[in-house]
Formats: structure tokens, C-alpha cells, sequence
């Protein structure tokens, strides 16, 4: 009787992790949620028992031992970088090991790459992300995976939730010194986050580590309103993106002689919902970049990993 082989595929970030076993073929057999697994928010021992202790879980639920599990790929927020991912797999193989348990092969990889697997089920396209922070990410004809922006909101993040936030309150503490225009975003910060004045504002911001991002929502509800300022802001905004993904187009294009359709899908808080900031970036994209199709999402991120664990499987066969 041939052995059974399967694989594992998650998806872990500051609040939860959703996490899926399958077979070589890619089908779905057993799902289960765990608690956070970002090392940047959990630590990477912490983030080492939820992956072991999600993959007992679904071992448990398929009723197949973890010895039969070939290949386990994690995708981790806050995992972006080479030493961050290696300490999560070291911690993963000791808890394993202390566990007594025989666990197959584990990579950690950033929540970035495994969205980008699962939104095109493993073709060529390119997935841009705006949420607190911005950047995106391309597989090409190839295979070859390419990245722009990611640069963290001191030198990058253009486009994001954070950079949105601060352009917002900078149009704030124009209007209120009289060196700007009038903008209603006064008002809704004032309501909403109660930040009325200069005091408060600096406050917030300086000394109580106010999470600026939480402006960009009011930027975006107040262009809706058809306030000029934040219209500006956004239109800024959509014009860094745009050039994130007309960068990734170029090197798409240039893996291979064939000019084709490019899928493009939005991720992230700012994007991913119906709104104007969502609307003037498509119309930026498709206008100028006809050969791209925006498309929503094909699978979740955790199918992603799936797909890189069944890929990674094969490859040691």
C-alpha cells in the first residue's frame, strides 16, 4: 500500500492564522484557525507552537499522522526578511523535536509571497497591497518573482495607509494654522479621533504613539464628500501606486517576447473594498496600462501556500 503524502499551507498574521492540508493534487482536505504567528508582534517561539500546534490540529481533523506530512509552508507577517524566516523554522523544527513529533519539511515565507501564489492559483500576475504600510509583488513568465516598494513608511510606503494618514493630518494643521485651504477632514478628525487642535494633534502623534493610519479612512470619506484637499491627497497617493505596478508590468514584459493580458489584484484595507481611492487607481491602471485585467483574488492566501508547499513537495520527490 503506497504511502500517503500530504501537505500543509498557512497563513499567519498579528491576529490570527488560517491554515490548510491538503494532498499533492491540491485538494483541500481538512482547515483549521489558530491565534497570531507575526514574530515581529509574538515572538518567533511563539509563532513556532502555533504553526506546530495547527498542524496536529490538522492531522487530527484528516486522521493522518504529521510523519505523513511532506512539506509545510508558512506565511508569515512580519517574515519578510532571510533571518527572520530562518529563526521561525529553527524554533518550528524545536518545538517539533521537543513534541516528539516528525513533522517533514517547514519554510516560513512572507504573507506577500503566498497572496501572490494564491491570487492567481501560481500564474503570472501581480498583487499590490495598501494598507497600514504599501508595496507590491510580480511572478513573471518565468517564474522569477519581483518586488517594488516595501520600504517602510520612513523611506517608502507611498500610497499607504500611513502616508495617506500623514498627508491628511498635514492638510489639518494647514487649515487650522490659515496656511492651507479649508478641508472638512478637520472636522471628522476632530469627531472621530478627537483631535481638535495643535495640542492634541501633537499629543497624539509625538507622545502617545497615535496610529496614523487610522486618518487614511477620513481622507478617503472625505474626497467622497468632494473636499479638494483630500481628492489631492489621494490623487498623489493613486499616482505612487500606478508606478508600482507599471514598474512590475516592465519586468513582466521582459521575461518574455509574447505581449499578453497581466492579472492585477488589490490587497490590503485601502484597496481591496469599493471606494474612490479604489476607483481613481483602476482608472489610472487600465487607462494607461490597457494589457493589465484587475481581478479579485482567485484563492486565499493560505491556498498559496498550499500551492508553494505541493511545489516544494515535488521538487524533493
Amino acid at each position: 500500500m503506497a504511502k500517503r503524502q500530504f501537505v500543509v499551507g498557512m497563513d499567519g498574521g498579528a491576529t490570527k492564522t488560517a491554515a490548510m492540508l491538503s494532498d499533492l493534487a491540491g485538494q483541500v482536505l481538512a482547515e483549521e484557525t489558530g491565534g497570531p504567528s507575526n514574530p515581529q508582534v509574538v515572538g518567533a517561539e511563539k509563532s513556532a507552537d502555533v504553526i506546530v500546534d495547527l498542524l496536529e490540529k490538522l492531522c487530527s481533523k484528516a486522521k493522518c499522522g504529521t510523519n505523513e506530512v511532506l512539506f509545510t509552508v508558512a506565511g508569515l507577517a512580519g517574515a519578510g526578511r532571510e533571518g527572520d524566516k530562518e529563526r521561525v523554522r529553527l524554533a518550528a523544527v524545536a518545538v517539533a523535536k521537543k513534541r516528539k513529533l516528525a513533522i517533514g519539511k517547514v519554510r516560513i515565507e512572507s504573507d506577500g509571497r503566498i497572496s501572490l501564489e494564491g491570487a492567481f492559483k501560481g500564474r503570472l500576475g501581480i498583487i499590490l497591497i495598501a494598507g497600514t504600510g504599501s508595496f507590491s509583488l510580480a511572478k513573471d513568465h518565468k517564474g522569477g518573482i519581483h518586488r517594488a516598494g516595501g520600504w517602510g513608511r520612513v523611506v517608502g510606503d507611498e500610497g499607504s495607509g500611513y502616508v495617506i494618514g500623514r498627508d491628511g493630518l498635514n492638510a489639518v494643521a494647514k487649515h487650522l494654522d490659515g496656511r492651507g485651504k479649508a478641508t472638512m477632514l478637520t472636522k471628522l478628525v476632530d469627531e472621530r479621533l478627537g483631535l481638535s487642535n495643535q495640542e492634541k494633534i501633537i499629543s497624539g502623534v509625538y507622545r502617545e504613539n497615535f496610529d496614523v493610519a487610522k486618518v487614511a479612512p477620513l481622507v478617503i470619506e472625505a474626497a467622497e464628500g468632494k473636499d479638494t484637499e483630500c481628492a489631492r491627497i489621494l490623487n498623489k497617493a493613486t499616482f505612487e501606486l500606478f508606478e508600482h505596478v507599471r514598474t512590475l508590468v516592465n519586468k513582466i514584459e521582459q521575461s518574455s517576447r509574447a505581449r499578453s493580458k497581466i492579472s492585477l489584484s488589490f490587497i490590503g484595507s485601502l484597496i481591496s473594498n469599493d471606494n474612490i481611492y479604489r476607483k481613481i487607481l483602476t482608472n489610472k491602471i487600465t487607462f494607461s496600462l490597457p494589457q493589465v485585467n484587475v481581478i479579485a483574488p482567485e484563492t486565499p492566501p493560505a491556498y498559496g501556500a498550499v500551492l508553494l508547499s505541493i511545489q516544494s513537495a515535488q521538487e524533493q520527490l
